[in-house]
């Protein structure tokens, strides 16, 4: 048992992303086959960029769909798991609590917990309880007979959701750049803003023409969309921007 952090690896990008991008956005708007413009190389890599961002900008986002980022996630709490997967328009493969036995689990810990020696010391109690609870049930089922998935899958009921899983995880473009809408406010918890930050890092180096400006909502719409109660004042709220007519 012990505490761990954020990890997030880049498995795999579509393969000729800007041009596949480009390709898609142009099918929009010409007659010639897509097939035939993504093999064209008169086109130079900046002149495709700069009509993917013109195209972006504009709001047409669909084309983005055709290309998409995979990662592997570890060192993240069920908690923020539940969270993600409400991302519906992805691919998850998620470590299982059955097959995975958790005889010696590891945990998240909040920072807000983490800074205070009262809160962590209480923290530390509950998590080495609930390890203890977890192999009594184990060493239990065993006696009768019961092991493997077949004692897991119910001994797993007492894990916390500071329990740290690892996860696989596939996007397209298009549902990251929403996905970083959402999960990089300052509203959004903790966790899983920490992850849309490692992960938008990582997308903003391998394709800046889509995620050079991607981020919370209010960096594209240059106001908070808020409210001025919870806004972090990093933009001006939505009132005091858009006042009616």
């Amino acid at each position: 048992m012990s505490q761990v952090s954020l990890q997030v690896k880049l498995l795999e990008v579509s393969r000729d992303a800007v041009a596949l991008i480009y390709a898609a956005c142009r099918q929009c708007y010409s007659a010639q086959f897509a097939g035939d413009i993504f093999d064209d190389a008169a086109a130079s890599a900046q002149e495709q960029e700069a009509f993917i961002r013109k195209i972006a900008a504009s709001g047409h986002e669909s084309p983005m769909e055709h290309v998409k980022f995979t990662f592997s996630i570890q060192g993240v709490s069920r908690a923020l798991t539940h969270q993600l997967v409400r991302h519906r328009v992805a691919s998850y493969s998620q470590q299982s609590q059955r097959y995975v036995k958790a005889d010696h689990f590891d945990y998240i810990i909040p920072p807000s917990i983490a800074g205070d020696e009262v809160l962590r010391s209480e923290f530390l109690r509950i998590m080495q309880e609930i390890q203890v609870s977890y192999n009594v049930l184990l060493a239990r089922f065993k006696e009768k007979g019961k092991s493997g998935e077949a004692a897991n899958q119910d001994a797993r009921f007492v894990l916390p959701q500071a329990a740290e899983t690892k996860i696989v995880v596939t996007m397209n473009c298009r549902e990251l750049l929403h996905f970083f809408e959402q999960r990089c406010c300052s509203r959004a918890q903790w966790e899983i803003r920490q992850l849309a930050d490692e992960m938008l890092n990582i997308c903003r180096a391998e394709l800046p023409c889509i995620f050079a400006r991607a981020g919370a909502k209010c960096v594209a719409l240059e106001y908070c969309p808020e409210g001025e109660k919870f806004s972090c004042g990093r933009y001006p709220p939505k009132a005091k921007v858009l006042r009616p007519a």
